[in-house]
């Protein structure tokens, strides 16, 4: 029998349009959107639909607009096509604001609780770095150890006449298949492309991020969410979720809590979270909304597992026939 993993992308799935075919065709994906929109006083949906893209990347309008679509398709499944979450996924996981997404998909959050924490969260991430300070860099053909010695070196900041002195750079997004994001100080990050290319790297890139993600920097958003998620009623989830700072089970709601405080500063560790979800015996993987980039990773990180994205009416028919 076939054991199911759902998961959620993160940042970077966004495009414009995209869950507009969905809510065109379904009255359960068009409640989302109005429910996301109320509780957001926002036409966050003509955003999502119509663009600009400009401003559906600012990571206040991403996090929450990904998470509409994600649980747009997760509704049409339910009211549409009688799925029912514990019976069909074993595991939910997400990757970063996707961790809200998950949550939110097995019952630990409401959907407008969640749009209004992922609203919060993009606004102290992009508060807690100024503009321009910080910066991320993709870094492909390379493992984690060769990363962080990366990191390490780059940190080091040279003036001559002066004693070194150390900037942050840590490695942020462990993704599997050997592609790692690494997150710091601009400078640092900067200083990080050539010793990559140096030590062999396949490809370093500067990604064009408004701020210095899952690092020690977002330290004061981690501060404004464990305040939020303090106050916030949070469930035990249907199923088990597979937390990105831990990459392993959790369903108390307290270590839940604590586990997305730490995530705004910790790695997320996808590539770990997959090798686990595979070694738990789950071998099909559903990414649900926008986008492939789960999906494509899961086939490079557990390659005899099924993976497949479900974002669109025809995603959702052949997905639900093959159950």
């Amino acid at each position: 029998m076939t054991v199911h993993a759902f998961i959620f992308p993160g940042q970077g799935s966004q495009s414009v349009g995209m869950g507009a075919e969905l809510a065109a065709a379904f009255a359960p994906a068009r409640e989302v959107f109005q429910e996301v929109d109320d509780a957001l006083n926002q036409k966050l949906s003509a955003l999502i639909f119509e663009g600009p893209m400009e401003d559906l990347t600012r990571t206040e309008n991403t996090q929450p607009a990904l998470m509409a679509v994600s649980l747009a398709v997760l509704r049409v499944l339910e009211k549409e096509g009688g799925l029912e979450l514990k019976r069909v996924a074993a595991l939910v996981a997400g990757h970063s604001l996707g961790e809200y997404s998950a949550l939110a998909a097995a019952g630990s959050f409401g959907i407008a609780q969640t749009a209004r924490l992922l609203r919060l969260r993009g606004t102290a991430m992009q508060k807690a770095v100024p503009a321009g300070e910080g910066g991320m860099a993709a870094l492909i053909g390379v493992d984690l150890d060769e990363a962080r010695a990366i990191c390490a070196e780059a940190a080091i900041l040279r003036v001559e006449g002066e004693p070194d002195r150390t900037e942050i750079i840590e490695v942020a997004n462990d993704n599997g298949g050997g592609q790692i994001v690494i997150s710091g100080r601009a400078t640092a990050i900067e200083r990080a492309i050539p010793i990559a290319k140096a030590r062999g790297v396949k490809r370093a890139v500067v990604l064009p991020v408004s701020a210095p993600f899952h690092c020690s920097l977002m330290a004061p958003a981690a501060d404004a969410m464990g305040e939020a998620l303090e106050r916030a009623e949070i469930a035990p989830p249907v199923v088990p979720l597979v937390a990105n700072v831990s990459a392993a089970k959790v369903t108390d709601p307290q270590a839940i809590r604590d586990l997305l405080v730490r995530q705004v500063t910790g790695t997320v560790r996808w590539r770990e979270s997959v090798e686990a979800m595979a070694a738990m015996g789950v071998d099909s993987f559903v990414e649900l909304g926008a986008g492939k980039v789960l999906s494509g990773l899961v086939r490079r990180i557990a390659p005899d597992a099924a993976a497949r994205s479900v974002g669109t009416p025809a995603d959702i028919e052949a997905f639900l026939a093959s159950l």
